[in-house]
C-alpha cells in the first residue's frame, strides 16, 4: 500500500493555517515536499507532502519539554597554601 500524500490546501485546512504559511514552510525547507508538476521549470508547482514527512515536521515542532542541560562542576585544583 502506498503512503498518502497531502496537498498544501489539505494541510492548511487541517492545521488551521493559511496556504501561504504551508508554502513558506516548504520554501524554507522546514516541510519536505515533492513537486509533481510535469516540468521542473513549470511556473506553477504541484506540491505533495507524504504522511511520514508531515509527521517528522510536526515532531520537530512539538513542544515537548527540553532536557535540562547538565550542570558543570567546578574544577577543584590542589589546595593553596598561603604564606604571610
Amino acid at each position: 500500500m502506498t503512503e498518502r500524500r497531502f496537498t498544501p490546501r489539505e494541510i492548511a485546512e487541517s492545521r488551521g493555517v493559511s496556504i501561504d504559511t504551508v508554502r513558506s514552510w516548504i520554501a524554507s525547507g522546514q516541510l519536505r515536499a515533492t513537486n509533481l508538476a510535469r516540468a521542473a521549470s513549470s511556473k506553477k508547482p504541484r506540491w505533495r507532502v507524504s504522511e511520514s514527512d508531515l509527521a517528522a515536521f510536526e515532531a520537530a515542532r512539538s513542544n515537548s519539554p527540553q532536557p535540562k542541560p547538565q550542570r558543570r562542576r567546578r574544577r577543584t585544583g590542589p589546595p593553596v597554601r598561603e604564606y604571610v
